[in-house]
């Protein structure tokens, strides 16, 4: 049975923040075979398929008040990085963005239906650029769904969420 590194992300969820980038750091600090013991305020469907993309399954289990445990467990150990959530060729292989939104004015979920709309008019292997005030969990399972890779991240200030998306080819 693998060892977990805890992470309570629920303090940050109660202020209304985004957990994601702290997931995802805690996720890089592991140790081969070391899996993630999550804490949320919510079951946080949308981070199966990101940890999937990762090479990590989950179980989860319900705690009193609403909250969840999930396990997130190696499906194979290995010593190099994980794939990125796009799990394709990296930024630097992909064309450069023919569509660049600025999305960090707009109140959910217009975001996210403005970059399905424009992905949706994006030609084979075509990409788009967007800004974010956060992290867009419940956008990714949408893009997967629909074929899209996608990378993305914090600026270094943590202000703006940097979101590439590319069609499939």
């Amino acid at each position: 049975m693998p060892e977990y590194v805890d992470v309570d992300v629920r303090p940050i969820l109660r202020a209304g923040g985004e957990p994601f980038s702290v997931i995802m750091a805690a996720l890089e600090r592991l140790a081969p075979g070391q899996g993630l013991r999550l804490f949320a305020t919510f079951k946080p469907v949308p981070l199966f398929a990101v940890m999937a993309n990762k090479g990590f399954a989950h179980a989860e289990q319900a705690l009193d008040g609403g909250e969840w445990e999930i396990l997130f467990t190696p499906t194979e150990t290995k010593s190099e990085p994980a794939p990125t959530a796009a799990d394709g060729p990296g930024l630097d292989d992909w064309p450069a963005p023919t569509v660049n939104l600025d999305n960090r004015d707009l109140d959910p979920p217009e975001p996210m239906v403005r970059i399905l709309a424009a992905a949706d008019n994006l030609g084979p292997g075509e990409t788009l650029s967007a800004l974010l005030r956060r992290e867009p969990v419940f956008l990714f399972p949408q893009l997967e769904k629909r074929g899209f890779r996608w990378l993305g991240g914090f600026t270094p200030d943590g202000a703006t969420y940097e979101l590439t998306v590319r069609a499939p080819s």
